[in-house]
């Protein structure tokens, strides 16, 4: 497994935002987790990606406890993250973009002097980063200039550019029209044979066609976790999630 899980519990005073959370991510797979808003999806994307501390459980990361790190360390241990709403930089264009992120993972902090354009391993690695989401005709686009779609191709793409083995995706098809939707989804199908995925989303029709697992979450708590067929045909997940009796 390249990231781990166990028994995460997340408290804000009297609040249980997390309850007892294990999950498991592997290498070929995309595991997404669903939920109503305020089931705890965010939370625990946050505390898996190192933006806050669980009250209690652990994290692993390639079979280390990472659960005391910070999300930069985690981040250069292989682990890339989208967020909700674009984090992109608008006046930069797409290749500048990628490559400040891949230069995050590649620090000279000795070599200040010199120009980070002319670090080659950046370049190559933001290049690369960019074909491989799609974006490589559109390198020298200003970044805010690019559609919705393209932006959080873009996203994925300054994910890539760290060289991650796990990706943390925060809803990346919000807002997407049907084409773009479709582009995703061909992109995560593709990233799945060399990441572990994993995946908060609200399209449930998106969810079940790419999804490998599926985590159910209702008020901080897991309902239910297995294939999509397991999911669809949980009486558990159909009272509490998809509003059948």
């Amino acid at each position: 497994m390249l990231l781990r899980g166990h028994e995460i519990t997340r408290r804000w005073g009297g609040l249980l935002a997390l309850n007892k959370v294990s999950l498991a991510l592997q290498r070929g797979t995309v595991h997404a987790v669903i939920g109503t808003n305020g089931a705890g999806k965010s939370t625990l994307i946050n505390i898996l990606s190192g933006e806050i501390q669980p009250s209690s459980g652990k994290v692993e990361l390639l079979g280390q406890d990472v659960t005391t790190w910070s999300q930069p360390r985690r981040a250069r241990a292989g682990l890339g993250r989208s967020y909700q709403r674009n984090t992109i930089y608008p006046s930069f264009t797409v290749l500048e973009n990628c490559r400040l992120a891949a230069q995050a993972n590649v620090q000279k902090p000795w070599a200040w002097w010199s120009d980070a354009q002319r670090c080659s391993a950046s370049m190559d690695s933001a290049r690369a980063a960019a074909t491989r989401a799609g974006l490589d005709d559109l390198l020298d686009r200003q970044a805010g200039l690019l559609s919705h779609g393209q932006k959080r191709q873009l996203e994925i793409a300054m994910c890539l550019a760290t060289k991650p083995q796990v990706l943390l995706l925060d809803e990346p098809l919000a807002g997407m029209g049907a084409e773009e939707t479709e582009r995703m989804l061909t992109l995560l199908a593709e990233l799945k044979a060399s990441h572990a995925i994993l995946l908060v989303e609200h399209d449930m029709d998106a969810v079940f066609r790419i999804a490998d697992c599926i985590t159910v979450m209702v008020n901080g708590t897991v309902i239910a976790c297995g294939s999509p067929d397991f999911v669809r045909n949980s009486p558990e997940v159909r009272i509490a999630y998809l509003g059948e009796h």
